[in-house]
């Protein structure tokens, strides 16, 4: 290829991803049954091919699963949340009354340090005063978010098409799943073809490793810290744990929460009975040996390459940029960009650019 050659392909693929961030920018506010309906589908797609193994059509087999998958969905909701809403607006209007009990529970260890330091006696009334300032604060600016966006619409238009438009978009996918991914193949560059399959397949085994593996982490885990919480006795224990579980997908982020919240319980609630706090910090020290030791290497392992740190980046910079669904896009974009670093890295030492003149 010519060099004018390659130099215009260059602006062709720079021009079509400036184009395709562009609309994810402005089309994010429709894009969340969809993207859910692309990552359900991903998913999915195993199962429906083994079902064709069997002997099923295909259409029959993205009947099955979605039926299954959507009655599944339904069912689950109908019998965590309810009693999960409870326990979440129980402990939301606790907060402040936990948060005095444990600064009581506090006060004779630091009140010392605190004198030393030179620094004002604890006032648990002021203490009181301020949570409960804050409580309030919180309740507002999330009635203000609220209020907005109910105000747009984009709440209410959301919702709805994530409960009816989700299982829609998801059957025709899978039903048409091989077809999409052969017409994607079809348009591929002819001379750099079999490369780009190679980088799809390293693509998709990262991200069916990472994902896969670490959402039955977070399973694991939720159920490990609800379950051990609960027989510790500590009170709003099963919503503590599924929350930590729940939020593990972002490195140490949901055990480090959990811990907090469940040591500041603890603390509201043992003392003089030390031996429960310390119950409840064995059941998370249980919980992240597991996730270190046999969890994680089990699970998701080290070969699909995204290193925690940049799990994080990912996560923070989705959301940052694009929402929430920004935020379901950041692994899997981060497991592309993984693969396509790695790919140039290998370029790069393989190029004069790199030997220079020893090579």
């Amino acid at each position: 290829m010519s060099a004018p050659d390659r130099g215009a392909r260059w602006r062709f693929w720079l021009a079509a991803a400036v184009v395709f961030l562009l609309l994810l920018w402005l089309l994010n506010d429709i894009l969340l049954p969809f993207v859910v309906g692309m990552a359900v589908a991903y998913f999915l797609d195993p199962v429906v091919s083994r079902l064709q193994r069997l002997g099923l059509s295909r259409t029959l087999a993205t009947t099955a699963v979605t039926i299954f998958a959507v009655l599944l969905a339904v069912g689950l909701a109908m019998a965590i949340l309810p009693p999960l809403f409870g326990e979440v607006q129980s402990l939301i209007s606790s907060t402040p009354q936990y948060i005095v009990q444990a600064a009581t529970r506090l006060q004779p260890l630091i009140e010392p340090l605190r004198q030393r330091l030179g620094m004002p006696s604890l006032s648990l009334q002021d203490l009181q005063a301020d949570v409960t300032q804050w409580a309030g604060q919180a309740l507002t600016i999330a009635g203000s978010l609220a209020s907005g966006l109910a105000q747009k619409g984009f709440a209410l238009i959301n919702l709805l098409a994530l409960v009816f438009l989700t299982p829609v978009v998801t059957f025709y996918l899978l039903r048409d799943w091989e077809k999409v991914v052969a017409a994607i193949d079809r348009a591929l560059p002819l001379d750099h073809a079999e490369t780009i399959r190679q980088l799809a397949r390293q693509c998709n085994a990262a991200i069916a490793g990472y994902v896969r593996g670490q959402a039955l982490v977070c399973i694991a885990l939720g159920s490990i810290y609800a379950i051990g919480l609960m027989l510790v006795g500590l009170q709003f224990g099963l919503i503590i744990g599924l929350i930590a579980g729940a939020i593990s997908f972002i490195p140490f982020v949901g055990t480090f929460v959990g811990a907090v919240l469940s040591l500041g319980m603890a603390l509201a609630q043992f003392p003089p009975d030390w031996m429960g706090v310390a119950k409840v910090g064995l059941v998370f020290l249980f919980g992240q040996t597991m996730e270190g030791n046999v969890l994680s290497p089990k699970l998701v392992g080290d070969r699909v390459g995204l290193h925690p740190v940049w799990i994080m980046f990912a996560l923070l910079a989705g959301g940052s940029l694009f929402g929430f669904v920004g935020v379901l896009l950041a692994v899997p974009t981060a497991a592309v960009i993984g693969v396509l670093v790695r790919f140039l890295l290998l370029r790069y030492r393989q190029s004069a650019l790199y030997r220079g003149t020893a090579g």
